[in-house]
């Protein structure tokens, strides 16, 4: 039987596939060699996905702590504060390592086989398939930290590139491994259990490789719109070709236990509540009534389209530009994008089979407001409630606030997403069609036009959902969120400067009308715009990603400063975001923001001389403000 050298560092990987695939049992004594039966092409690939689905420790660090708080899908203030954790980042970019290191495996075990003579009728399509979704790991890698090495993670310490260099090579290798797919292959009986996401067609592999062209080539869109234009409108030239239905979602199945199949937002402690980015863009937008969404022992609580809340100035932050700074929603809104009920649960609703029940904190929705000598000033309860905490520094405030620090008195993440019965979603129809939608509205040539692809989108993100009842009524919708943003394509009148609402002082009981502004985000068309067709599309887009797409909420937001984040609360000065100060904190900078992930520190002893050309690279310090190649700089 014929054999072959393995290179050194594909044995680094071996211990990567004791729990996902085949394991080397039977390798020959030399254990630098095995024969081609032995070492397979789909055994590397199918650890690098499994792998690249986190186990609970790297997930809870890195897709909820960094990306899901840079991102604003969730509030939790350590990120959102551009504070950073070594340990979490050095957990992450090893196992991004790993996971690059046994895509590069399996291509180089591929031209190994291929030269031995051991090369089988579909060697050539796996070999595709590993530089599709090592494109899409590189991708991911330099959307955390910016330069990465090109030809690295084989063994050896590499040299860095710039974030330039690192999309092209990305682009290019996308284009050319959906050229080189032959869909006309027959695959062995088995090899699908070898894929988790697609179990090996080759169809849905090409189109999810074009998808990725699109979401890439758009990346470069406000840095490089030449290259991004030619690059989008090459993938997207038929529909055929791209991620459009739901069973070509890229996404894999979630299992319980500790693996890294685990669910990467799956654990007890973190009930990840409510953004307030997303409060404000649900709250309002797309005319469907809470009364219509909700059964009949919610209808009590639901509150007047007018009704702001109920007023603590001494007890909420009011230094943000979050528009529901300073008070308290003591019910539900009259209107709420659906999407809202189904992704959070409402305090107090413990029946539902979707509630996260971790024991009494969950359950108990009364906390109290107190003073400084710890004195009850008032006691709330948040049953039926629909809240969101401004991430940030809250000082006094916060430490008299026992109300918005307990996660029974906030929405929580959905329970599905929680007890892996889920399937972690990677690309899916919406992103396309929104796109798509983007593209159109740049004047790029595409296969549908902008209004048929942002509908289709809602309408793919609906399904998801299973709200479509409600699609008709929400895509004609001209009611403005509380950042000024409504649904209707067709409707691109600005908001009004001002509007009134009702409110209660939540101290006396009094009650007042206030006026408002909606809030100015100068990091789009320097605050000047709200309702334009861009901002809704991002809008649609940053409501269908959550909770699965968090890096790319994050990405998106870096990269047009869409769709509007509030500040952090600045209630006491963050030397983190020194820039952020009481007397700007109204206003929108990308100072205000994380930008990136430092290097672990391990980097610059393991590899000093591409740690220091990475840095080169960055034009910048190598800390979390520090903007990326295609982001916004100012």
């Amino acid at each position: 039987m014929k054999s072959f050298k393995i290179k050194s560092y594909i044995l680094l990987t071996a211990a990567l596939l004791a729990g996902s695939c085949k394991k080397f049992d039977d390798v020959n004594t030399d254990q630098f060699s095995a024969t081609g039966e032995q070492v397979q092409i789909e055994y590397f690939i199918n650890s690098s996905i499994i792998e690249a689905q986190m186990n609970p420790d790297v997930a809870e660090r890195s897709f909820v702590l960094y990306w899901k708080t840079a991102g604003h899908q969730h509030s939790n203030t350590t990120f959102a504060l551009a504070n950073y954790d070594d340990g979490w980042t050095s957990a992450y970019y090893n196992q991004v390592a790993g996971w690059l290191n046994s895509a590069n495996t399996a291509i180089s075990i591929a031209a190994d086989k291929k030269a031995a003579g051991l090369e089988r009728p579909y060697d050539n399509n796996l070999v595709q398939v590993a530089r599709i979704w090592r494109a899409y790991l590189m991708s991911e890698m330099s959307d955390n930290f910016g330069p990465i090495p090109v030809n690295g993670f084989q063994g050896k310490n590499p040299d860095f590139s710039d974030v330039k260099t690192v999309y092209a090579y990305i682009l290019t290798e996308l284009k050319d491994a959906n050229a080189k797919l032959n869909l006309s292959v027959t695959n062995v009986a088995g090899l699908e259990k070898q894929d988790p996401a697609y179990g090996y067609n080759y169809t849905k592999w090409k189109k999810f490789g074009n998808s990725l062209r699109m979401r890439f080539a758009m990346r470069l869109s406000e840095v490089d719109a030449t290259t991004a234009k030619g690059e989008f409108e090459s993938a997207a030239a038929s529909l055929n070709d791209i991620i459009t239905k739901t069973d070509e979602t890229f996404q894999v199945q979630e299992l319980d236990g500790w693996s890294p199949l685990t669910g990467v937002m799956s654990r007890p402690w973190n009930t990840q509540p409510i953004s307030a980015t997303l409060n404000n863009l649900y709250s309002g937008l797309g005319s469907i009534k809470s009364q219509d969404q909700l059964g009949a022992e919610f209808q009590s609580k639901i509150k007047p389209a007018d009704w702001m809340g109920q007023r603590y100035e001494n007890h909420f932050t009011t230094l943000t530009n979050d528009p529901s700074a300073g008070y308290w929603f003591d019910g539900l809104p009259f209107t709420i994008d659906p999407r809202a009920y189904k992704t959070f649960i409402i305090p107090g609703d413990i029946t539902n089979p979707n509630f996260t029940n971790s024991g009494t904190a969950a359950t108990t929705t009364k906390r109290n407001l107190i003073d400084d000598a710890g004195g009850i000033v008032k006691e709330i309860d948040a049953k039926y409630t629909w809240n969101a905490r401004t991430a940030g520094n809250w000082g006094t405030k916060g430490a008299r606030n026992q109300v918005l620090t307990y996660e029974g008195t906030m929405p929580r993440l959905s329970n599905q997403f929680r007890t892996s019965r889920s399937k972690r979603v990677f690309f899916a129809p919406w992103e396309t069609y929104f796109l798509l939608a983007e593209a159109a509205e740049r004047g790029w040539t595409t296969p549908m036009n902008g209004k048929a692809a942002y509908e289709a989108g809602v309408a793919s993100s609906f399904e998801y959902w299973d709200l479509t009842q409600y699609l008709g009524t929400y895509l004609a919708s001209q009611d403005y969120n509380r950042v000024g943003t409504s649904v209707s394509w067709d409707h691109i009148t600005e908001p009004p400067a001002t509007y009134t609402k009702r409110y209660q002082n939540g101290y006396t009981g009094a009650e007042g009308v206030v006026t408002l502004s909606y809030p100015k985000n100068e990091l789009y068309k320097n605050g000047t715009v709200k309702n334009d067709r861009l901002t809704k599309i991002i809008t649609q887009k940053f409501i269908a990603q959550t909770p699965w797409l968090p890096l790319e909420a994050w990405s998106d937001q870096r990269r047009l400063g869409l769709p509007f984040f509030e500040n952090p609360a600045i209630e006491t000065p963050a030397q983190t975001l020194p820039a952020l100060t009481p007397a700007n904190y109204t206003t929108s900078s990308v100072k205000f923001f994380p930008q990136r992930l430092r290097y672990p520190s391990s980097l610059q002893n393991s590899n000093k001389n591409g740690y220091n050309q990475a840095v080169g690279f960055l034009n910048g310090a190598d800390a979390t403000l520090t903007p990326l190649y295609w982001a916004k700089k100012q």
